[in-house]
């Protein structure tokens, strides 16, 4: 008994040299961490509009350039690509708008909303890209069935043959691996870039629901 004694007066030592954190400590400790997770989505978003951007230009040559020409993308590309870049700007200022006002000192309540909010706009901006992809590529294979010469050959010979149906379904079967493959690696890549941050904001904002308010 006397050991035991001896072990619980050495635990409340031992209890009084432990750091104390007040609620406004651990409220200051997740707004610090909240401010950095928000100022990372925001870098990462610039790093990869930016990489996007600069493996365009880089892919843009002859070869490209007939592709359009000869599949009639010219229009589209243009138009896509400044109404792409035009909602890009946006979510860039919303991001950067989220940091400012996530960095500012607040009331937990005010911080809890800003991270709800961020949360809800990576989930669009991720939506976004995933969306603006399927409509892509589903455009770009259409004008391959329309002008594609290949493509046609084969087609008049399954109508010569009578294996029309054979045609579409063995085409529409491979669009479809193919954009399942392509929409799943994106997703992918989003899930593992921001969903990690996202993860991260979620626990700051579960940690905030202790606070009463």
């Amino acid at each position: 008994m006397e050991g035991l004694d001896l072990l619980k007066k050495d635990w409340k030592k031992r209890e009084k040299s432990f750091p104390e954190f007040s609620e406004t400590d651990i409220y200051r400790m997740i707004h610090k961490r909240s401010s950095s997770i928000v100022k990372w989505i925001f870098i990462i978003s610039i790093i990869e509009i930016l990489f996007w951007t600069t493996l365009q230009f880089v892919m843009v040559d002859e070869d490209h350039r007939k592709m359009v020409e000869v599949y009639h993308l010219a229009d589209f590309l243009h138009i896509s690509t400044f109404v792409h870049y035009a909602v890009l700007l946006v979510f860039i200022v919303l991001f950067y708008k989220n940091f400012r006002s996530i960095s500012t000192e607040s009331s937990v309540k005010i911080l809890m909303n800003n991270i709800l909010k961020t949360r809800r706009i990576v989930k669009y901006y991720v939506w976004y890209n995933i969306v603006v992809m399927f409509i892509s590529v589903i455009f770009v294979w259409k004008n391959m069935i329309v002008y594609d010469a290949t493509l046609n050959d084969a087609l008049e010979k399954s109508i010569n043959s009578g294996s029309e149906v054979g045609f579409w379904v063995g085409i529409t079967i491979w669009m479809v691996v193919m954009l399942a493959l392509a929409m799943g690696l994106l997703w992918l890549f989003y899930r593992i870039v921001y969903g990690i941050l996202l993860k991260r904001l979620h626990k700051n904002y579960k940690e905030l629901e202790r606070f009463e308010f």
